[in-house]
């Protein structure tokens, strides 16, 4: 009876530890699956991460001017959180909308902390690095992709790093000795083609649906210039990663285009800007909105998921807005709601591309894949012939993009004309040509105007940008061009110059037409930092 006792005793103790056992393995499987739903949120745009407040907070004009100060917003709980109290407390006025949001979000502000010491140029740039430099993010929160290594933003509204932004940052990190800084954003980069399988327009999941330029391939250049050819071997899998984001459809066998690939009749191959989406950018929702609205009442036959998808790749492009995205009408005026990107093929995209195809084709001969290095020779060879037989218009003298729906031209001049020139894929003859235009259509007195065309969408006139001034300047230096490089090279840092000695300012953009007026144009005004003007504007300066 006793032992029988000492048994049942026992086994109620086990039965009891088991049953306590069980239930804290199911509370532990209980918090993993809430992390793991919280990791799913945190990669979510903001449309899906917080539901129906993202929609009335994006239409409410009244709340933020900026549409793009929401979907920066910091949440202070779990958006599932926010999302409950927002359906339980409804605001029924602005007054109560912005309580509630301040309440439950860290609203972002444009940093206006830093103020000059009115010293030269060139150092205040060198000083600014620390000021557009952000740590390694630790966590996830709200739509922000933490990244593994600090990196430099481009400064004002842009909170976050920028792809092909970076690489003129680059430039003047370079010329600075920040090379440590160079290496952690290429470090960046290539985490995020490890991870999300290309490199996003910018480190916020409302961006993990496009990219911008392919500049990767040029930033692996510039640290291999600084630490050797190993740097090569190192980024090899990422450089091929991103080819396969780029050439993704490319083994269709029929003529047409699919994602980033356009198969042409005679069986090349080019590449246009895309974006794997169809709706309104979620940083730009109330005017992509506005557009899409105004394009089907123009034009009956396109449908609103045919314009957001154009919008989104003229921001793949980077070049958003410009006249290169849109169509002249009977008044000769180019308007946004008349985009179709997706029918163009650029220079500037098959330019890039034939550089990555170059290195590609390097990285595997150091790496002593002889085949491989072959197969992305001819690649390369092949895209060149192809960039002269289409984008190449003998009559002007000029590279423009091709417009493959319509099989012809665009005939609409842009600065993405020099990139043949920057990647050497131009033959002497056509530079020649290509250097008359420059001057003679778009040189003016602050240096290079991107387009000739005056659309009020800011690639366009009266603005020059940095990196086209760089990409121009090079371009010709390839050609022995000298003495216009030169020129557009003073008329730019004259430019700058004069402007940070009124303003202590680096402008993202600048009035080259009109050295009394500022920039202008586009969804928002001109920022200051700016990450690629300091980067360029230190590269130029600083030449021996």
């Amino acid at each position: 009876m006793k032992k029988l006792s000492v048994n049942f005793l026992f086994l109620c103790s086990f039965l009891l530890i088991n049953a306590c056992s069980s239930a804290v393995r199911t509370e532990e499987n209980k918090t993993d699956k809430i992390k793991l739903e919280e990791k799913q949120l945190s990669i979510l745009p903001p449309e899906e991460l917080y539901g129906e407040l993202f929609f009335d907070v994006q239409e409410n004009e009244s709340l933020f001017a900026d549409s793009k100060t929401f979907v920066d917003a910091v949440p202070r709980m779990a958006p599932r959180e926010i999302q409950k109290k927002y359906a339980e407390e409804k605001p029924t006025n602005n007054t109560e909308f912005k309580a509630f949001l301040n309440e439950n979000f860290e609203i972002p502000a444009l940093n206006s902390e830093y103020k000059t010491d009115s010293s030269s140029i060139n150092l205040h740039i060198n000083k600014l690095w620390d000021v557009l430099k952000r740590p390694a993010d630790e966590q996830v929160s709200g739509t922000l992709i933490p990244l593994p290594n600090p990196y430099i933003v481009p400064g004002g509204r842009f909170r976050e790093i920028y792809y092909w932004d970076s690489y003129f940052t680059m430039l003047g990190l370079q010329e600075d000795g920040e090379t440590e800084t160079i290496r952690n954003m290429v470090d960046n980069f290539a985490w995020l083609i490890e991870n999300y399988g290309f490199i996003p327009n910018g480190n916020r999941t409302y961006y993990l649906s496009r990219s911008q330029p392919p500049f990767f391939a040029k930033m692996v250049q510039l640290l291999a210039e600084i630490e050797g050819e190993e740097v090569y071997i190192k980024y090899l899998p990422a450089l091929q990663k991103e080819y396969d984001f780029w050439m993704k459809g490319s083994e269709n066998q029929e003529p047409g285009a699919y994602k980033r690939v356009v198969k042409l009749s005679d069986g090349e191959i080019l590449n246009r800007y895309w974006d794997d989406k169809n709706t309104p950018r979620p940083e730009s929702y109330r005017e992509d909105v506005e557009t899409a609205e105004e394009a089907i009442t123009k034009n009956p036959d396109r449908s609103k998921a045919e314009v957001y998808r154009d919008l989104r790749a003229a921001a793949e492009s980077g070049w958003d807005f410009s006249s290169r995205w849109l169509s002249i009408n009977g008044n000769g005026d180019f308007n946004l709601y008349s985009i179709h990107t997706t029918q163009i093929i650029p220079v500037d995209l098959n330019s890039l591309l034939y550089n990555l195809e170059k290195t590609l084709a390097r990285a595997y001969k150091l790496d002593a894949a002889e085949e491989k290095a072959e197969v992305f020779r001819i690649k390369a060879e092949n895209r060149k012939i192809a960039i002269q037989k289409y984008l190449w218009e003998e009559e002007t003298g000029f590279y423009f993009d091709y417009n493959f729906k319509k099989a012809h031209r665009t005939g609409i001049y842009s600065l993405a004309g020099v990139y043949p020139l920057f990647f050497k894929i131009s033959e002497d003859a056509q530079t020649g040509k290509v250097a008359k235009t420059l001057e003679q259509v778009f040189l003016r007195p602050g240096g290079l105007v991107s387009t000739p065309h005056n659309t009020g969408q800011q690639w366009d006139a009266p603005n020059g940008w940095a990196p086209l001034q760089y990409m121009s300047i090079e371009g010709l230096r390839n050609y022995n061009k000298d003495y216009l490089a030169s020129e557009i090279k003073q008329r730019w840092l004259n430019l700058n110059q004069n402007v940070y000695e009124n303003t202590y300012k680096l402008l993202e953009k600048y009035n080259v037409e009109d050295l009394s007026k500022e920039s202008g144009g586009g969804e928002y005004p001109t920022q200051d930092g700016f990450g690629w003007t300091n980067g360029v504007y230190q590269k130029l300066s600083k030449e021996k």
